[in-house]
């Protein structure tokens, strides 16, 4: 059967421009994460202690912060790369029945400080993932979960940003465009994996553990 041809289009000028735009500074983001990199590899080894030792992560976002919270922790209880023991991580939003019922019963801003309470535990990880650092229900579990006992981490777009300030460290990307955010913030989430996956899997060859 003969393949049908692709038909030849053409884009138009501001398109090819706007796309090439979006690459630089893209580009520009990911050479500026490199200075982030030592920043990223602590995230990791801390949050791998915590894990290993039966504590668990709290990840939470809004709309496409909340699909990056999810992949990171579907990479955690699953599998990065290599084999290893599934780890402790819950993205906050993912509960369709607990988060509707709260944002019914205690309003927006509650939905994911009421399930900071319920799941953590003093010493237990909380990331919060933000374009614009300014999320309320972000703010608010922020809150609840320095109360709790928790170690809070800040994903943010341009700082400074009230979650930022919130949270005990933060990590920036310096992009005016959320769409540029969210794809270094996709890349720094398959970073801490791997550097997660570097203590995990030292630890698992251990001789006499």
């Amino acid at each position: 059967m003969t393949p049908l041809a692709a038909p030849d289009v053409v884009l138009p000028r501001p398109i090819i421009d706007a796309a090439r735009g979006h690459l630089a500074s893209l580009g520009r983001c990911l050479l500026e994460l490199e200075s982030n990199l030592d920043h990223i590899e602590g995230w990791g080894a801390h949050l791998a202690n915590v894990l290993i030792g039966g504590g668990r992560l709290l990840a939470l976002g809004n709309g496409g912060s909340a699909a990056l919270a999810q992949h990171l922790t579907s990479e955690l209880v699953g599998r990065y790369l290599d084999e290893r023991p599934p780890l402790s991580a819950i993205a906050l939003h993912a509960d369709s029945s607990t988060t509707t019922a709260i944002v019914n019963d205690y309003g927006p801003t509650e939905v994911f400080a009421r399930q900071v309470r319920a799941h953590g535990r003093p010493g237990d990880v909380l990331l919060a993932l933000s374009t614009s650092g300014r999320s309320p229900n972000l703010m608010t579990a922020v809150e609840a979960a320095r109360h709790a006992g928790l170690l809070t981490w800040a994903l943010t777009g341009p700082a400074p940003s009230p979650l930022s300030r919130a949270c005990h460290d933060s990590l920036s990307v310096e992009a005016p465009a959320t769409a540029t955010v969210q794809e270094v913030h996709q890349v720094v989430v398959h970073l801490l994996c791997a550097a997660v996956d570097a203590v995990v899997l030292t630890e698992a060859v251990v001789p006499g553990r």
